[in-house]
């Protein structure tokens, strides 16, 4: 078993996310290899970037379990776990904190019983990275001006 999004259905019908926010809005690092469904832990390190220290420790702490294993041990993951990594990887770098992802993944192997407090747990990260964005943007027109002083500074000294 693998950890996935859900999500409520409407009428019965899947709801599907527009390609640029199902894909993240990047193409990954390698394509996956079509027809296939199983794939090496330095596979799935060379496709998400994360390294292969990473991906066992993710399943260590519960944020990417259940990976099937061959009958020599190996873990195969599957086009579900590289879904879910994409996801993770996003969550990380928005700055969601590792105990806030576990708790998220805690709740969709819950089940559809936890939409309310996954609800609760995004929206209150969603307020975190707004604020963020809001200082880096103060931040980011701080630097704007001082680069036009020093610009204008220049291209003042170089007319004399």
């Amino acid at each position: 078993m693998t950890v996935t999004q859900s999500g409520p259905a409407a009428s019965g019908a899947t709801r599907r996310l527009p390609a640029k926010v199902r894909d993240c809005g990047t193409a990954p690092p390698h394509p996956r290899p079509a027809g296939r469904d199983q794939y090496t832990i330095s596979e799935v390190a060379q496709h998400t970037g994360l390294s292969a220290h990473t991906l066992r420790w993710y399943e260590r702490i519960g944020l990417m379990p259940h990976v099937d294993r061959t009958h020599t041990g190996q873990r195969r993951f599957t086009n579900r776990d590289l879904d879910w990594l994409s996801l993770v990887t996003k969550l990380r770098l928005t700055g969601m904190p590792v105990a806030d992802m576990v708790r998220y993944a805690e709740l969709v192997r819950a089940g559809e019983c936890t939409f309310a407090e996954r609800e609760q747990l995004l929206t209150a990260h969603r307020e975190d990275v707004r604020q963020r964005i809001a200082e880096l943007q103060s931040t980011l027109d701080v630097l704007d001006y001082k680069i036009d002083i020093y610009a204008d500074a220049r291209r003042a000294s170089e007319r004399f």
